[in-house]
């Protein structure tokens, strides 16, 4: 009985809905993690709960984070003198940020206002990484000219941007 009122209670005051064989599989990691803790005296690692459950790896780790509570990504995580350091502060990304998005959208203009040729050249040389011979041979005409080509897209690209 006691067991079903803690599924029910875990089930029923979760912020974020987890399906209910999700919810079974973290509590029965929950018991795993806590009978090793008790036989040895330190935190189990993740493959040794999965080990015993005969489950994957994955498995223990996605039923943990589904039974986890969600924090908001404007939540303080500290806060000294009046300038409080966020999650979301944390968690950026600065490959994603909006000039780098901003970045992405002039650098295809640049390459759109380019002839069909020049693309081209510069698909196979830097997408493809093909050397100017290789490029040279496939397209039929010299490296010298490939090199000029090349010079000259990257030229044009960078005074587009």
């Amino acid at each position: 009985m006691i067991i079903g009122e803690i599924r029910r209670y875990l089930r029923d005051n979760s912020a974020v809905r987890v399906s209910r064989s999700m919810r079974d599989t973290a509590y029965r990691v929950l018991q795993a993690r806590e009978s090793l803790m008790a036989q040895r005296q330190t935190e189990p690692t993740v493959d040794e709960i999965a080990g015993l459950l005969e489950i994957r790896r994955e498995d223990v780790t996605m039923a943990l984070d589904a039974i986890s509570e969600p924090v908001s990504l404007f939540e303080p995580m500290y806060n000294a003198s009046g300038d409080a350091v966020y999650v979301m502060d944390q968690v950026s990304d600065p490959q994603n940020s909006d000039e780098a998005w901003l970045e992405q959208i002039a650098l295809g203009d640049a390459i759109a206002r380019l002839n069909s040729r020049e693309k081209h050249i510069l698909a196979l040389r830097f997408w493809e990484g093909k050397t100017q011979m290789e490029v040279s041979a496939e397209i039929g005409i010299s490296q010298a000219q490939v090199s000029r080509l090349e010079k000259n897209a990257i030229a044009r690209i960078k005074k587009d941007l």
